[in-house]
């Protein structure tokens, strides 16, 4: 399986499409807010004309007024895809940059007899964007000596510590030597794009405009007149949440894109600081060529240059 993961505006899904065409492979988003049907522009959810004829699985799987699309279901919904792309000789293609989606299919985790749990990682993963190191400080507190052999960024090592401590009651410690999250050899390609902060940044302001210009005012305002409850995760999403905030009368519009803008900007920094705990992601600088087409022609040639998976 090939991982295509990045912050938002990075450029992967016109990166993950030259690819999937290169590779005859079928893409899988790992897009937290793309799996809403209805949620397209502000989702930046790609066009059937950008998706070139690819297959793409994982969009438009969930009602908008689902009240809770949990890890564990995408999970469940997203290997399914996965394997049945298998089965028909293809290569599963993951690409968002949705960080616990992308968790739950590299590193599952199942190990020393105790399962994973979805929900309880999908916790602590949330624990640990908010305020990172938290984990690592609570695992030192329960576990000292699992704690110490953990590097405190290791936070998939981490979450499953504590997961067989809440799962068993016994110590992780008791359970043997932590394996690595992901070896060489589990069959799985990580690649991540990424690029200076300002110039993400200055991507981010210009497709929040470019959005605007192809309809999200008017996408977030037919969605808000169907009357959901403003609780749902699905009208949490960037983009609308703040355009429904201008339609209660809380804010201007200028004031709710500002704040688009900036708030994106903000989650763009959380995902590059989670992705970039992962030391098996091999990242390619965007500005480091001169299109994404050549970037793409180097990741395939990367791509072709690692080993293969003896799994």
């Amino acid at each position: 399986m090939l991982v295509l993961l990045g912050p938002t505006a990075s450029g992967k899904t016109e990166a993950s499409i030259l690819l999937a065409k290169a590779l005859g492979a079928r893409i899988v988003s790992a897009d937290s807010i793309q799996v809403y049907r209805g949620l397209d522009i502000g989702s930046a959810k790609p066009t059937m004309e950008e998706r070139a004829g690819i297959a793409h699985h994982m969009l438009d799987v969930v009602e908008i007024d689902c009240p809770d699309f949990s890890v564990s279901q995408y999970q469940q919904m997203a290997n399914a895809c996965i394997e049945n792309i298998r089965r028909q000789n293809s290569l599963p293609l993951v690409a968002g940059g949705t960080g616990f989606y992308i968790q739950a299919l590299t590193n599952p985790m199942e190990l020393a007899g105790v399962p994973g749990n979805p929900e309880l990682r999908a916790r602590l993963s949330g624990q640990e964007f908010k305020r990172p190191g938290c984990l690592h400080e609570r695992l030192t507190e329960i576990d000292p000596a699992r704690a110490a052999k953990i590097h405190p960024n290791d936070t998939k090592r981490i979450i499953r510590a504590l997961e067989i401590f809440e799962a068993s009651g016994q110590l992780p410690s008791a359970y043997g030597e932590p394996a690595s999250a992901l070896s060489p050899t589990s069959g799985i390609k990580l690649f991540g794009i990424t690029m200076p902060r300002e110039l993400l940044y200055e991507r981010i302001n210009k497709r929040v405009d470019i959005m605007l210009e192809a309809g999200l005012l008017e996408e977030a305002r037919a969605i808000f007149d169907m009357g959901y409850a403003l609780t749902l995760p699905a009208m949490q999403a960037l983009g609308y949440r703040q355009l429904f905030s201008h339609f209660n009368g809380e804010c201007s519009l200028e004031e709710a894109i500002e704040r688009i803008k900036q708030e994106t900007r903000r989650y763009a920094k959380r995902q590059t600081t989670w992705f970039k705990r992962d030391p098996n992601i091999l990242w390619f600088d965007k500005t480091q060529y001169p299109s994404v087409k050549i970037m793409a022609e180097q990741m395939l040639k990367a791509y072709d240059s690692m080993p293969e998976s003896e799994s």
